[in-house]
């Protein structure tokens, strides 16, 4: 079948709408196009880079007529890095095309035809991340290099000033990265996976400004460890706790199993509104805790939990959503796989002096069915809150078989969230659906 564009050919669209990577769409002779960085009414000139059966690709050459909305980008890199990839764009509009995308999935997927929530801004949509992962490389001039990885590649891309980071962060990246090169340490080599430092990690407690910063190296150590620790604590007195993670593995996984604590206590405390957190190198925790606060307060005020109810937390992480719900409810019961969050979990409870409360290590699907089947707990409420790939069918099936009065689904991909919600509506009734924007000035909300 013929199509009505060719690579490698300019063309002159119309963007017709934004799509859910937040890139623009246009179409000609109802094939459709897509082009990153185009807005939704420009008038613009492209090249086509690439042709498949049912759509093609283009870039932006000129813009030939300019969107209200589009503003001047403030960060040299953000094409490049693709981790905010609507900086071109009014931060109200953004907020925007985010509930637009989570609309167009409703339409499309879901039986009843909800109407989706304005979505929640940010006051200061700036420097919100409370973690950074920094991959350490080397130039074309065989020095080291620290900053972003370039999109869906390995090339490292030197930072200057990230907008959504804690400059905290990239000051002491830098300042390990120079010790790196002063000190002539080696640095990891993907392809022939020797050197010793690969990436360097580094959170912060956003309301205690507790700093833990992690050395991920391809090595058991090295041997100027002790001196670059001392220089740290040192020269950035916030930082509480440095831990060496060792990953020896030819992985694209960021952290090995290992940790090794060089100073301090090996974790950090952050505060989300009354409730205080310990945070460990393997434990998940929401990157930006300023909407996470908003996030939590809208789920336990949608679930109106009673004194007489039981609520399932499932992937609960270090605790944080069932320690909010603990204060509204009879008892609550975490399910989560990472056992080191779990043991963070089970402290932020007793800190938190919440003690109707239980944590539970393993595999959602498995411990759900025991809690159900074999000790006889029935849940009033569930809430979940899955990685990006949803939930799976069996816990779909026995949230079901159970049928709790109330689920609260907090969700970080809008695709897997309509799906599961399509799976559970034949039983539930979709009351609400309240989009936060929890990455402000990127495609996610």
């Amino acid at each position: 079948m013929d199509k009505p564009v060719e690579k490698n050919k300019e063309y002159i669209v119309d963007i017709i709408d934004n799509g859910y990577e937040g890139e623009g769409i246009a179409k000609i002779d109802n094939f459709t196009i897509f082009i990153p960085g185009a807005i939704k009414g420009e008038k613009i000139k492209i090249l086509i880079v690439k042709v498949l059966s049912s759509h093609a690709f283009g870039k932006i050459i000129e813009i030939l007529k300019k969107s209200e909305e589009r503003v001047k980008e403030d960060c040299y890199t953000y094409k490049r890095c693709g981790g905010c990839n609507l900086r071109h764009v009014n931060y109200k509009t953004t907020l925007e095309m985010k509930q637009n995308m989570v609309q167009s999935l409703i339409n499309k997927t879901l039986d009843k035809k909800i109407t989706v929530r304005e979505t929640i801004s940010m006051e200061n949509p700036y420097n919100y991340r409370n973690k950074a992962q920094y991959p350490i490389g080397i130039n074309k001039n065989n020095e080291p290099i620290v900053g972003v990885f370039a999109n869906r590649t390995h090339e490292i891309i030197p930072f200057e000033e990230c907008k959504i980071q804690k400059p905290i962060s990239e000051k002491i990246a830098r300042f390990i990265c120079n010790y790196i090169k002063d000190k002539k340490i080696s640095v990891y080599n993907e392809k022939t996976q020797k050197g010793i430092f690969r990436h360097i990690v580094i959170k912060v407690g956003v309301a205690t400004n507790e700093i833990m910063c992690i050395l991920v190296l391809n090595a058991d150590g090295f041997k100027e460890e002790n001196d670059l620790v001392n220089k740290l604590k040192t020269k950035f007195t916030n930082i509480k706790t440095i831990v060496k993670n060792i990953n020896k593995k030819n992985t694209n996984v960021i952290l090995g199993s290992k940790n090794v604590v060089l100073y301090g206590d090996g974790y950090i405390f952050d505060k989300l509104d009354e409730f205080k957190f310990k945070i460990s190198p393997m434990s998940f925790y929401q990157i930006n805790p300023v909407q996470t606060e908003k996030l939590y307060k809208i789920a336990i005020e949608k679930a109106e939990l009673n004194p007489n109810e039981i609520v399932f937390d499932l992937y609960c992480g270090i605790g944080t959503i069932g320690i909010f719900a603990a204060k509204h409810a009879k008892q609550v019961y975490g399910i989560e796989i990472v056992e080191e969050a779990v043991k963070d979990a089970k402290q932020n409870a007793q800190i938190n002096n919440i003690d109707n409360i239980s944590f539970f290590a393993g595999d959602v699907e498995e411990l759900l069915f025991d809690l159900i089947d074999n000790k006889k707990i029935v849940p009033d409420v569930i809430i979940v809150d899955p990685p990006r790939k949803g939930l799976d069918g069996k816990s779909i099936n026995n949230i079901i078989r159970v049928a709790p009065k109330k689920v609260i689904y907090i969700s970080c991909n809008p695709a897997t969230l309509v799906r599961d919600l399509h799976l559970l509506e034949d039983k539930y009734d979709i009351k609400e659906i309240q989009p936060v924007d929890m990455f402000p000035f990127t495609r996610t909300c």
